[in-house]
């Protein structure tokens, strides 16, 4: 708890077995989390088995497969659920030092931000002496530069596993209807940026180790032009060119926030 606001911090895991607790206990450390929630997306090893030793965490596992997208969406259900006013997702796989969130929440319930990002990028070298391949890293940087002026902003890694929202981000934005892949971060942001929320971003520790999880290059191939796409309809909705069903249901708050 933090100025009153219920904060749980939500894990969408597969196959992350042997960082799970290392995740948890970082996350509890700082004495500020209410609530944990992993949600074992069909893992093949036994991540289920160990979260369900995490102290007090709800653990739910999806029966078959349905992809990073698919994760959250239960994730965030459950969170909202339980009554949370800020949710935390971050990676399960110790790649993102969570011990930032009780600096990061400050944003969110000092009304300065409502989606607080995780940025991995300061400096080239700091980045890739923390083992970013140096591809993620320059398609990372060419991604977030087109994202940044498509959008209108100006964050420093658009493509963060830490990420911080308002519950009011999560109740406004129809993300049902998103991708059950990994554009569904993509998708969520677009949504909120076209809503009037506020984004912001702090620096945070990473760490690439083997058991950190990654996608190949094809995947992320696939994944760079998706977000290019995402982008593109982003332009044309608010351009009025042309209507697109990923910002349905949005009026509402675009009304309210005027």
């Amino acid at each position: 708890m933090l100025n009153d606001k219920k904060i749980v911090v939500v894990m969408p895991a597969f196959n992350a077995a042997a960082t799970l607790r290392k995740t948890y206990d970082d996350v509890m450390s700082q004495g500020i989390v209410d609530q944990v929630i992993v949600v074992d997306d069909a893992s093949d090893d036994n991540t289920s088995e160990v979260a369900a030793t995490l102290p007090g965490a709800i653990v739910r596992t999806h029966p078959e497969n349905r992809g990073y997208g698919a994760n959250q969406k239960t994730c965030y259900k459950l969170a909202l659920d339980s009554g949370a006013d800020i949710v935390v997702m971050v990676h399960p796989d110790y790649q993102y030092d969570p011990r930032v969130i009780q600096y990061a929440v400050g944003f969110i319930t000092l009304q300065i931000c409502d989606i607080v990002m995780g940025s991995r990028i300061r400096t080239r070298r700091e980045t890739l002496d923390g083992g970013m391949p140096l591809y993620k890293y320059i398609s990372n940087r060419l991604l977030t530069t087109f994202e940044n002026i498509g959008f209108g902003q100006n964050l420093g890694d658009f493509h963060s596993g830490f990420r911080i929202y308002n519950r009011q981000v999560l109740e406004t934005i129809n993300i049902d209807g998103n991708s059950d892949d990994f554009i569904f971060d993509t998708e969520l942001l677009a949504q909120a940026i076209y809503c009037g929320f506020r984004v912001g971003d702090i620096p945070i520790p990473t760490r690439y180790e083997p058991d950190s999880s990654s996608i190949n290059f094809q995947r992320s191939l696939k994944y760079g032009i998706q977000c290019v796409w995402v982008v593109t309809k982003y332009i044309l909705q608010v351009s009025g060119l042309c209507k697109f069903k990923v910002f349905a249901n949005t009026q509402a708050f675009d009304d309210k926030s005027k």
